[in-house]
């Protein structure tokens, strides 16, 4: 099962529309397939309709922001019904103050000598309520501010970096909650992004645990191959499932390509297959 369980489309912060990267997942050899934009599934209907017509298993999908111990984390929600009131009214109160944000950041950069950010961020938007840090940064790699967006990452715009804008998004506990009104899973996305200790990465496991958290990426584009293996190793002491997918977003920008990574370890139990 060539599974991709994360990507993106121009409904949050990628480059192509949900049926491209659809048909871009589908040449890759995908044959599960789920869009996860963030904080938004304005994308799914196109997503499932194009999914259909080129022959790929679909699941619905979403990746929510989330505030926890004064940092973001993000909850990947797959097998989510997209129709659900819950889940619609919970990511609408998480993406406001999203524009406000960009504005500050717009602000900072300003003062870091990097004129007309927020103007030039604003270029790469297609959906006005998801503007974000990663179209910044395609603006300031167009503008040879950096070589790559995970440069500008780097940085400016990581995690206490000279250009960051800390954000309240919503709670861990509110975002499980809210896929799993949705009939979903919920999946803690590429925790080898996340500057936490060990007693911190304990805690952050044990309380979704808690609240009814059964999974977290092991194969992601957001990942080294040696995080591949310590997360596989986290994955069998805590009993998570395993979830796969490139987080694609652009061509160039990330680490691999749609349909291109390699498989779960043999091992582990893949998110989906109850599914299936």
């Amino acid at each position: 099962m060539n599974a991709d369980l994360h990507c993106h489309s121009t409904v949050s912060d990628g480059q192509l529309a949900p049926a491209d990267v659809a048909r871009r997942a589908h040449a890759g050899g995908v044959t599960l397939w789920a869009l996860t934009d963030h904080d938004e599934v304005g994308g799914q209907a196109e997503a499932r309709q194009a999914a259909k017509e080129l022959g790929m298993r679909y699941v619905g999908g979403v990746e929510i922001s989330v505030t926890w111990a004064a940092r973001t984390v993000h909850i990947v929600g797959l097998h989510v019904d997209d129709t659900c009131q819950t889940l619609i009214d919970g990511l609408a109160r998480t993406r406001n103050g999203r524009a406000a944000r960009a504005e500050a950041i717009g602000e900072l950069l300003d003062t870091l000598g990097v004129p007309n950010a927020y103007e030039g961020a604003l270029k790469y938007v297609s959906n006005p309520d998801m503007i974000s840090r990663t179209h910044f940064a395609r603006f300031m790699v167009e503008h040879g501010y950096a070589q790559s967006t995970q440069d500008v990452f780097t940085r400016y715009l990581g995690d206490g970096k000279p250009g960051y804008i800390a954000h309240r998004w919503s709670k861990l506990a509110d975002a499980v909650r809210w896929i799993q009104a949705a009939g979903g899973e919920a999946v803690i996305a590429h925790p080898g992004r996340y500057d936490y200790t060990p007693l911190e990465f304990d805690t952050l496991f044990g309380e979704f645990i808690d609240l009814g958290g059964k999974a977290i990426e092991v194969v992601t584009g957001s990942h080294t191959p040696d995080q591949y293996r310590e997360y596989a190793d986290v994955a069998r002491r805590f009993g998570f499932e395993a979830s796969r997918g490139s987080d694609f977003h652009a061509a160039g920008e990330g680490r691999v390509e749609l349909g291109s990574l390699p498989p779960l370890p043999s091992d582990l139990k893949p998110v989906w297959e109850r599914w299936l």
